[in-house]
């Protein structure tokens, strides 16, 4: 019985801090939205680079705007003036 309830006093206080995270997380990214994207797509891809100024940019694929299309930075580069912005402007 003893064990019982440490165990739902154990998982109360887990739902309560994990909720508490929760809350303080979408309170500064702005919303649920916002902090349920962050986490599932830009913190399992977060770690630190080693490019420097001037270092050439590595290769890699991306979706274009359409959707759709996959852009290679490879097949881009030299043909014309190429600029990448990284980041989200809504």
């Amino acid at each position: 019985m003893r064990r019982r309830k440490a165990l739902w006093i154990t998982l109360i206080v887990l739902f309560v801090l994990v909720g508490g995270a929760f809350g303080t997380l979408c309170y500064f990214m702005g919303g649920p939205r916002d902090a349920y994207g962050f986490l599932r797509y830009a913190l399992p891809q977060w770690h630190k680079g080693d490019l420097k100024v001037g270092a050439q940019a590595p290769d890699f694929e991306a979706v274009a705007l359409d959707g759709t299309t996959m852009v290679r930075l490879s097949d881009r580069v030299g043909a014309k003036p190429l600029v990448l912005i990284f980041g989200s402007y809504t």
